[in-house]
């Protein structure tokens, strides 16, 4: 727990805050805290002052309407028309400025699409010269061009007669030095030409053609070698490359061999190669230089070095005869142009978190654009405009902890110029930076003050005057910032600023628009506060594989903005309470608390009510949220014996939310309460009544059976229970003795092992069960081996083609694999599934998805924990139909049956190919089952399993 505490920027939690019901879970789903909460103020919350960005604040109402407010949130009255748009805007210098840029720079970017060269400047004729490409018999995929100067494109192409070939023009992009660093490049295009898809519609006569644009890339691992006129050049095949058997090298030949120029993109290979390799295109290679001028103007400004570096562009341009297999080649050829769209847009230049983040915000713009104002989008596309340091210092910064940052130590080796970079960013509202000349307000004092290090704190200490100072000589950073800025507060020491600034220099941080609007784009992306930017770091270092799906959309998780703002005000409170009860501050608990439970129905936009079964959109609801903060507060308030209050928020969430698996949990804490306060024939009846709801479920009515027997009793109630044989079946049970290392209270116990070694309760279990108890192989599992199992066994069917359950790549699970939706939706699938499995091909699936997915995230699946052997010899003994019962209980109801299962799975074979199994219990001397544990033994018991129960007790 403490480690999750800091990672997620706030104080270790104390062991009695984590111990409440649902802490985790809110947790889970708040995520990584927000710097800024944008909605405090509106939601009723102590406010204080959060920024000053120059009118980048934003609203609960959005990011976008700037400008409508002053910081202390009244009206401000003084509205000008805007010049451009000709929207009423706040009068405030500063107001005005920042909505003028918002403006400027999104007409900047549209300007520079349109725009022939970086500089704006008018392109100019270029020689062309002509490469006759020669199919090299020797060399299967090489491609061999010898250059020719003095013809046109139009004469290249009138003898080109059957034959396929790829036209290839070269351009100048920006120039890359040895260390990674990107200079600027005269007469470099802003976007790549235009794609001209290959169809029949484009024809001509028995050909068709097909033009994209692409770049020779990998030159920091070319040959010195520059391309000159009279040179033969090269497209070959590289099968034995180790990082990328696709590879496509481009060469260049001269009387002393080929010399490498570099590769053809990854992405672009991995699709033209298997067209090459199929249909044994041959190629006519066309190049088209720089003129003069630009040439020597790019010399200017980089080494040689630096050119040698650089990426050329070129032309692919296809010409190829009309074949019977037409259709075929087209559908192909389709996916080489999607990946060229994709270079379009994400140029090889782009550092990779830049490309990634580019990717981020493209996506959610475009299925979910509905959700963002006019001017959020503006302020989104604006991001586009800045230069190339400036997006990667802004994405860099933003993935880091803050809020504030030296500029002074602020270095990265593929940002040149970093002051540049923050001057536009703060221009167009994406910093916020203060410095001597400006005065901070309060709460950026205090945060600058953290920024500097004890002996800057103590320095300064020393210069200021203030009797509040004195005698003060604590080396503590807190003790010396509080009074630092108390004197500041005070007015009594007005110079602090010009004393910090003198040692920080100019500081930045986030501007709470592009704070709060990154947020958002990032719940949208990944759907959850647990995933950022990181993950795709993770992905690009092969750390982390997702599953392959398809995302079919037909459905939106937030139909309208109004969802999506309720939605975000409800985190908001969220983690508000989470904050809270890590400073135990317990008026802020219960304030959370009581707007929570005022909000469980207040939109009636979002029904709680559906008529049939919950579905997963309900997990993006705003009262699904504020159902969480309850539930955490009733076991708060629990903990303080406030058993009223309990009760009354138990009834609400009861009343107000029919369909919901919660609901066992809450009717059997509500008779628990109950019987609390001495209301004994109450508590009675509300377990009566919550055994007849369909949600109440698992552990939670096993636990309300054991109540009602319990209390049922003469004269409340007369009649026996029809279930009272089922609940009071006995487990079978084995005792052993084991010799403790220590048998201190509160703490695991430790025994020695038959080794005489040290070892925990399970491993003394699994030795003797290895022994004297019958030669049992095993795992101390838990839960752990059946979910591998589950993913392993159901793999297919996790990851089938049903709509709108898979929203993002970056999903281990389908979202309604925790709701009745998943068996609904695939029950077909399951149950032919599950036939297979009963009928003794488990150990055949089991095989085949642990060979084709290995390494593959998946909700539950622990490669690491279980390896294939142990995991056959597991589902070989435990037979076919068990097997094919627990996996339909887990798909039927995964979230009250994925946790709960008996410690220890033990196996022995009879002979090669059959065997039996055992589910164990494991005990110590102060153990008792709990009511799921009992349940998933009577249940485990019903499905043909073997189980019993290991008490282990300490020797006399």
């Amino acid at each position: 727990m403490r480690r999750r505490r800091e990672s997620r920027g706030g104080a270790s939690t104390s062991s009695s805050s984590s111990s409440l019901t649902g802490r985790e879970s809110l947790i889970r789903l708040i995520g990584k805290r927000r710097r800024i909460l944008p909605s405090r103020q509106s939601l009723g919350f102590a406010n204080r002052a959060e920024e000053g960005d120059g009118g980048a604040s934003s609203r609960a109402n959005g990011a976008g309407d700037c400008g409508d407010e002053d910081e202390t949130g009244e009206g401000n009255l003084d509205m000008v028309d805007c010049p451009v748009c000709g929207k009423k805007i706040d009068g405030r210098d500063d107001k005005v400025n920042s909505h003028l840029g918002l403006k400027a720079a999104h007409l900047e970017s549209k300007l520079r699409v349109v725009s022939p060269t970086n500089l704006g400047c008018m392109p100019c004729k270029r020689e062309q010269l002509e490469l006759h490409a020669v199919h090299s018999s020797s060399h299967h995929g090489c491609v061999v061009a010898e250059v020719v100067s003095g013809k046109d494109n139009a004469e290249c192409t009138t003898d080109l007669n059957s034959k396929t070939c790829v036209q290839l023009f070269t351009e100048d992009v920006e120039v890359a030095d040895v260390n990674g660093n990107i200079g600027k490049s005269m007469g470099t295009p802003s976007v790549l030409p235009n794609i001209t898809t290959l169809d029949k519609d484009c024809s001509m006569g028995e050909k068709s053609m097909s033009t994209i644009s692409t770049l020779i890339v990998g030159r920091r691992f070319a040959d010195q070698v520059e391309l000159k006129q009279g040179e033969s050049i090269f497209l070959l095949r590289d099968p034995g490359n180790v990082k990328d058997s696709n590879a496509i090298k481009v060469l260049s030949a001269d009387s002393e061999g080929a010399k490498v120029l570099g590769f053809l993109p990854r992405e672009l290979s991995k699709h033209l190669s298997p067209l090459i390799e199929k249909y044994d295109l041959t190629f006519k290679v066309q190049r088209m230089l720089s003129c003069k001028q630009f040439i020597s103007l790019e010399m200017h400004i980089v080494s040689p070095i630096e050119m040698s570096l650089r990426h050329i562009s070129i032309h692919l341009v296809l010409w190829r005869k009309m074949t019977s297999n037409e259709k075929e080649f087209i559908d192909e050829w389709r996916s080489v142009l999607e990946v060229v769209e994709d270079m379009q847009t994400y140029p090889p230049n782009t550092t990779k978190y830049q490309l990634n983040f580019q990717i981020l915000v493209k996506e959610v713009l475009k299925n979910h654009c509905h959700l963002f104002t006019d001017e959020e989008k503006l302020f989104i596309d604006c991001f586009s405009s800045l230069s190339d340091e400036g997006q990667r210092l802004f994405i860099r910064l933003y993935t880091r902890k803050g809020p504030w940052f030296r500029m002074s130590e602020v270095s990265y080796p593929e940002i040149v110029d970093c002051q540049q970079a923050v001057v536009a960013l703060v221009a167009k509202g994406f910093f916020y930076s203060v410095d001597y000349k400006k005065d901070p307000c309060n709460a950026d004092m205090k945060e600058v003050l953290d920024l500097l290090t004890v002996s800057e704190l103590r320095e300064i200490m020393k210069l200021t005057s203030s009797k509040v100072h004195r005698g003060i000589s604590s080396k503590r950073r807190n003790e010396l910032i509080t009074s630092l800025l108390s004197s500041y507060t005070d007015g009594m020491c007005p110079t602090l600023p010009s004393l910090v600034f003198c040692r920080t220099g100019t500081c930045v941080r986030i501007s709470q628009t592009a704070d709060f609007l990154l947020w958002r784009v990032q719940r949208l992306f990944f759907l959850n506060g647990e995933q950022d930017l990181s993950a795709f770091l993770m992905v690009d270092l092969g750390r982390v594989k997702y599953p392959t799906y398809n995302c079919a959309i037909s459905n939106h998780l937030f139909s309208s903005r109004g969802e999506l703002l309720a939605y975000e005000e409800a985190i908001e409170v969220a983690q508000l309470m989470d904050q809270a009860l890590d400073a135990n501050d317990t008026e802020m608990v219960m304030r959370c608390i009581e707007t929570s439970d005022g909000r469980l129905t207040c939109d009636g936009s979002q029904s709680f009510h559906p008529d049939a079964i919950i579905t997963f959109h309900l997990f993006f609801s705003a009262p699904w949220v504020y159902s969480k903060v309850v539930t955490l507060g009733v076991s708060f308030l629990e903990r303080e014996r406030r058993y009223d209050d309990a009760i009354r928020l138990l009834k609400r969430l009861l009343g107000d939310i029919s369909s919901d698996g919660r609901r066992g949990y809450w009717t059997l804490r509500l008779s628990i309460d109950l019987e609390h306060i001495g209301h004994l024939n109450e508590s009675l009846s509300v377990a009566e009544e919550g055994l007849l709801d369909s949600w109440v479920r698992a552990g939670s009515r096993m636990a309300l059976q054991r109540r009602v027997l319990r209390l049922a009793k003469p004269p409340r109630r007369w009649k026996i229970p029809s279930f009272s044989q089922s609940i009071k079946r006995k487990i079978k049970e084995v005792h052993i003795v084991g010799r403790p290392l220590n048998c201190d209270l509160g703490m695991r116990n430790r025994y020695y092992g038959e080794d005489g070694e040290q070892c925990g309760v399970e491993e003394l279990v699994l030795q003797y069960y290895a022994g004297e108890g019958g030669g049992w192989h095993g795992v101390h599992t838990e839960s752990g081996i059946w979910m591998t199992i589950f993913g392993l066994l159901m793999w297919e069917i996790m990851f089938a083609d049903i709509p709108d359950v898979f929203h993002t790549r970056f999903q281990i699970s389908p979202l309604d694999l925790e709701t009745d939706n998943f068996y609904i939706a695939r029950k077909s699938l399951i149950e032919s599934h599950l036939e297979r499995i009963k009928g003794g091909m488990a150990e055949e699936i089991l095989i085949t998805s642990w060979e084709s997915h290995f390494g593959t995230s998946c909700r539950g699946v622990n490669w690491d924990r279980f390896s294939l052997p142990d995991l056959r010899a597991a589902v070989t003994c435990v037979g076919g139909s068990c097997l094919a019962s627990l996996c339909l209980l887990l798909a039927q109801d995964f979230r009250s049956w994925s946790s709960g299962m008996p410690d220890l799975l033990l196996w022995r074979f009879f002979g090669e190919y059959s065997g039996e199994a055992k589910l164990v219990e494991v005990k110590g001397p102060r153990d008792r089952l709990s009511e799921q544990q009992r349940a998933w033994l009577l249940l485990l018991e019903d499905c043909g399993f073997t189980t019993e129960v290991c008490k282990v007790s300490p020797e006399p």
